[in-house]
């Protein structure tokens, strides 16, 4: 409990204009939240700005930025290029319910990319997004399954809600009907021969959808060639490989882990990044899928067009600022400065961990950080950590409370990371960010120090 933690009553003291609007919000939403990441003890801050890497919270805090909109904000926040994209569109409307020149620029942008984006759906979120290429799936080979990967996320939709956190048998989460739960193969990560031999044995299988990186993101990253081999394999089994590139894509790499990995998926769902900081989401791939959208490949093929409605579909305001993050992506080196900042920082909050004798571990690759925080007491070196040695169980979980208080502690030194316990890197990340960053964990480790018997070297 946090009842009575130092740490708890300092934050609190800092932010009492949260905690009114907190108090005010319990009245409107479950938990006062309207996202669960976003759920905090006792309370989240309440943000009134944000400019690059920085945001300002509703009592003048100021804060460097590693939620990055959910992962949406490769280029930090209010781009000036990107809001003058967004005025111009603005200034004609901000829906028309037909079709408009901003959609056509913005698939252009994500086809310039992701060469196997052979044609593109726009949806409204990136859960939308895996929905649509599970059901596209299952429409072009007849199948009714979809394998998926222990502890990756793919979105909240029905086929989606459990394995990710827990139901790692399969069972379903609560308002989730066993029938649907029963058409879904959960697989172990990193596991290729499990793999081969589920899809050998299970001629139901649809497809197979994993984050290319790892669950989280990447943290709890793949072996180097797991991709590569689930290529081979659901190639040879005449299986559909979706690469999940919401969290992925134009992040790790301007063409997204398909481009970093050299692996070329039969569909894609993207998200965040794609829309440039507005809601957006979209399904990409081979084009001969993609027909079970298309109205004169149903009728010239003689198969049933799958219905695919959204009013929000390519919103001319989220395809603008789309268009304009990805031609930025594209013409400039944002994703490297970002890859850049993610190497500089990882060691240096290592070096805090060592210094203090704890034994946690920053790690990650390109744009992004985590915090491993060896919750079953490992002996390990912070200086010479390799992920891929720790159980990916051991990975995404965290010791009840802690990873509470090491936000509240990073808050209290001006420094915001996810409620997972990591972070991602924007554009405008600077040398100023990475000293704060480092100095706030080191803060953090201090207080947590002197509450907590933490896991030591």
């Amino acid at each position: 409990m946090l009842s009575n933690s130092p740490i708890q009553n300092k934050y609190m003291q800092r932010t009492p204009s949260s905690l009114a609007l907190a108090e005010k919000a319990g009245a409107y939403f479950p938990s006062a939240i309207t996202h669960d990441s976003r759920h905090t003890t006792p309370y989240g801050i309440y943000v009134e700005r944000a400019k690059g890497s920085r945001k300002w919270d509703a009592d003048g805090n100021e804060y460097v930025d590693y939620f990055g909109g959910h992962g949406a904000l490769m280029l930090g926040h209010r781009n000036q290029e990107v809001e003058a994209c967004i005025q111009e569109a603005l200034a004609a409307g901000t829906h028309f319910g037909s079709s408009h020149q901003f959609e056509v620029a913005w698939a252009a942008a994500v086809q310039k990319l992701m060469p196997s984006a052979e044609r593109i759906r726009f949806t409204a979120s990136g859960t939308e997004a895996t929905l649509l290429a599970m059901r596209l799936a299952r429409a072009y080979t007849g199948r009714n399954k979809i394998a998926r990967f222990r502890t990756h996320f793919h979105g909240w939709h029905d086929h989606m809600a459990f394995g990710v956190s827990g139901h790692f048998d399969g069972t379903a989460t609560p308002g989730v009907l066993p029938e649907v739960a029963a058409q879904v193969v959960l697989l172990d990560p990193d596991d290729i021969d499990a793999v081969a031999e589920t899809l050998k044995k299970d001629p139901e299988i649809a497809a197979v959808i994993l984050e290319p990186t790892g669950s989280g993101g990447g943290m709890a990253p793949l072996a180097p060639g797991f991709v590569v081999q689930l290529r081979e394999i659901t190639e040879q089994h005449g299986v559909l490989l979706i690469m999940d590139e919401v969290v992925t894509g134009f992040r790790v790499h301007q063409g997204g882990a398909q481009g970093l990995l050299g692996v070329t998926p039969d569909l894609s769902s993207l998200a965040k990044i794609l829309a440039g900081g507005l809601p957006g989401g979209a399904v990409a791939g081979r084009a001969d899928i993609l027909d079970h959208l298309d109205f004169q490949a149903s009728a010239d093929r003689g198969f049933e067009k799958i219905h695919h409605p959204g009013t929000f579909n390519a919103n001319p305001l989220s395809a603008a600022a789309g268009a304009k993050t990805l031609e930025i992506i594209a013409d400039t080196d944002a994703t490297d400065r970002a890859a850049a900042f993610g190497a500089a920082l990882r060691p240096r909050l290592n070096q805090v961990f060592a210094d203090a004798g704890l034994g946690w571990a920053a790690y990650g690759q390109q744009a992004s950080f985590f915090v491993f925080m060896n919750g079953t007491g490992l002996k390990i070196d912070p200086l010479n950590f390799d992920p891929l040695a720790i159980p990916y169980q051991d990975l995404k979980s965290k010791p009840p409370g802690l990873m509470n208080k090491l936000r509240l502690a990073l808050l209290i030194g001006g420094v915001d990371i996810s409620g997972a316990g990591g972070g991602v890197i924007s554009a405008t990340h600077d040398d100023n960010d990475l000293e704060q960053t480092v100095a706030a964990f080191e803060q953090a480790v201090s207080m947590l120090m002197a509450e907590d018997d933490l896991p030591r070297t």
